[in-house]
């Protein structure tokens, strides 16, 4: 048996289950091995009860040490003794295993179990699975604790990407086909046209969103990962540690819209054949029925690789393998993946949306057309309402980065605490060590 203080049976030896020193049957008096010897015999000691034990013992509570002739005994200790049967609970009559305790009676024997002791909390979570308020709170609780480090990247991002798409609107995009899409007098040839205009220009602004999407998240991830071990960590060293991924992230990124835009695109193909063949309604329903089909796949798909982008900056991986390793930590859990991602992108959306919409009706107010102008679609794109509706974007971007980056990250490691006991690793990097230090119990 282990000879470690604390866990050996009560009246058992570190070893074997005798007393260090007792004799055994070979060695006794009488027994073959050797002659008996008198037990008042100099070097011997007492083998047997004999004369010198009392017929009458204490009871099995009160037991004590001997003491010397003309010594008090010490007092028993204030809880009672061996023979205090211990409180009731799993294991057997007495409570505990082998009837000595309960689990997590580390005190003593048969003391009571408090419930598991707390994970570890070097950082921004603690470090068992997590709950979904637990997510949502990491990633406000990282923003507000590296406050200049998160804000200072969403800042750089969203200004740089909002200066671009403002000079864009205002020099190049500026009401190209509005004219032809306000017109009811337009030709289908004019209207064409327009609608290819626009969408050129939607892509355009699309691609620099997604560039700054892509910077900010790649930063933001390896913030949010120090955070969780209580790491501080400045603007530069984040670029220097995402740099290398930066454009496997990118490409993961494009990949993934091509996959949705190819799904949607097979979907809505057959209702389009019909309708450019001449079925009218029963073409135009069947590309409805497609899109709806095609949009449920692609969402399915986009939740299973919904972790490949922390996958691929933290573990350091390709787009292939952080593919496979998302579709690894998601599988079984999709509807909880789903809903924590929706649930902070409308908690997100909500708060930016907040911000944005005062100052685009602001905007409005301030440019020609005014606020019905706005509000009916007829208002130009001036300078004036560019630069104030980007500046209620750039604090909205702010606030978006942050969190949906953030609960992406946290997700991932939850997901691998889970699957892969994460959390141990997590606290061995974080240096907590030795029982009963803070934080040495990372599981749950």
């Amino acid at each position: 048996m282990n000879d470690t203080p604390g866990w050996a049976s009560p009246g058992s030896s570190p070893s074997d289950g005798r007393e260090p020193g007792a004799s055994g049957p070979a060695d006794r008096p009488g027994g073959p091995d050797r002659p008996a010897q008198p037990a008042d015999q100099p070097g011997t000691e007492p083998t047997g009860p004999g004369t010198k034990w009392s017929k009458e013992q204490p009871p099995p509570g009160q037991w004590s040490a001997p003491s010397a002739p003309g010594q008090a005994p010490p007092p028993p200790p204030p809880n009672a003794g061996w023979g205090t049967p211990p409180p009731a609970g799993p294991g057997g009559p007495g409570g505990g295993y082998g009837g000595y305790g309960v689990p997590g009676g580390y005190g003593g024997w048969g003391g009571g179990w408090g419930g598991p002791p707390p994970a570890a909390k070097p950082g921004v979570i603690p470090l068992r699975p997590l709950g979904v308020g637990e997510i949502l709170d990491g990633a406000v609780s990282t923003m507000r604790t590296y406050w200049r480090t998160v804000l200072g990247i969403s800042l750089t991002v969203a200004v740089f990407t909002e200066i671009l798409v403002v000079l864009l609107q205002g020099l190049v995009l500026d009401d190209l086909g509005s004219e032809a899409l306000n017109d009811p007098d337009a030709t289908l040839s004019e209207l064409g046209d327009a609608m290819a205009d626009t969408t050129i220009n939607s892509g355009v602004i699309f691609l620099i969103s997604l560039i700054g999407t892509v910077l900010a998240t790649a930063l933001l991830t390896t913030v949010t990962s120090r955070a969780v071990l209580g790491r501080s960590v400045t603007i530069g060293e984040a670029w220097r540690d995402a740099r290398p991924q930066v454009a496997r992230l990118f490409g993961l990124i494009v990949l993934l819209l091509l996959i949705v835009a190819g799904i949607v695109t097979v979907g809505m193909a057959p209702g389009l054949i019909v309708t450019a063949a001449g079925g009218g309604g029963a073409g135009v329903a069947l590309t409805v029925l497609g899109f709806l089909a095609s949009g449920i796949v692609a969402v399915w798909l986009m939740v299973r690789f919904s972790l490949a982008s922390p996958a691929l900056m933290l573990e350091k991986q390709g787009i292939k393998k952080a593919m496979g390793r998302s579709t690894k930590l998601v599988r079984g859990s999709w509807w909880r993946v789903f809903g924590i991602q929706l649930l902070a992108t409308i908690i997100a959306n909500v708060v930016a949306s907040i911000i944005v919409i005062p100052f685009a009706f602001l905007a409005a107010a301030f440019s020609g057309d005014g606020v019905s102008g706005f509000l009916e679609g007829t208002g130009s794109l001036g300078w004036t309402f560019l630069i104030v509706s980007g500046i209620g974007s750039v604090i909205g971007s702010m606030i978006t980065f942050p969190i949906t980056a953030g609960v992406t990250v946290l997700l991932y490691i939850d997901q691998r605490i889970r699957r892969e006991a994460l959390d141990l690793e997590l606290a061995r990097a974080a240096g907590a060590q030795g029982p009963g230090a803070p934080g040495t119990n990372p599981g749950s």
